[in-house]
């Protein structure tokens, strides 16, 4: 067992207050929300996807690490603070945490049905910056108008299967980018232009 690193300096309090600033960044797809008072990340976790996973991720919803995230120090630090099970599949997961690497990067995931749309996956992808990348348009609900991204760190092809994974609406997978203590939601209902 590895020491393992603190979770929420005061958990009830600071969940609240991360999951507000999650939720904002939900409700407002293309907007980097920074996190509050971000918890350090955990081996190569940023602060915003370890705030991530101490906010949303519990027993009842199993978590995928790609391999870069499967090792020891995350791996007890999610079962310690969470109680959640590590995923053997990606099937099994409704979270994941992935780097933008893995290709292609949205497969196998749980996409949901169209009886149960929610019971798709939502997946936490660790970029190198929020900005600095290829411009993108987005568009659809939670924007007035249209909003630009520049994710930096994704290879061409995961905006082609951005639109097949669109195209799926209201089944499908949602999206976290988190960078340091930034965070940016993209979810299913989203349009992504070039």
């Amino acid at each position: 067992m590895t020491d393992i690193a603190p979770g929420l300096a005061d958990p009830s309090h600071d969940s609240q207050r991360l999951f507000r600033t999650v939720l904002d960044a939900f409700s407002h797809p293309g907007r980097i929300v920074a996190l509050p008072e971000a918890p350090t990340g955990v081996g190569p976790l940023s602060h915003a996807a370890t705030a991530f996973v101490l906010t949303l991720v519990d027993r009842d919803t199993p978590l995928w690490l790609a391999p870069a995230f499967d090792i020891a120090a995350v791996r007890d630090f999610v079962r310690f603070h969470t109680g959640a099970q590590i995923a053997p599949r990606e099937a099994d997961a409704l979270f994941a945490l992935l780097t933008p690497d893995r290709t292609p990067l949205l497969d196998g995931f749980a996409i949901g049905t169209d009886a149960y749309p929610d019971r798709s996956a939502t997946l936490v992808i660790e970029v190198p910056s929020l900005t600095g990348g290829a411009s993108r348009t987005v568009r659809g609900p939670g924007i007035e108008s249209r909003t630009e991204i520049a994710i930096a760190g994704l290879p061409d092809s995961f905006w082609s299967e951005w639109v097949a994974n669109h195209a799926l609406f209201p089944c499908g997978v949602d999206l976290v980018f988190t960078s340091g203590a930034g965070l940016l939601a993209l979810p299913r209902s989203i349009v992504v232009e070039a």
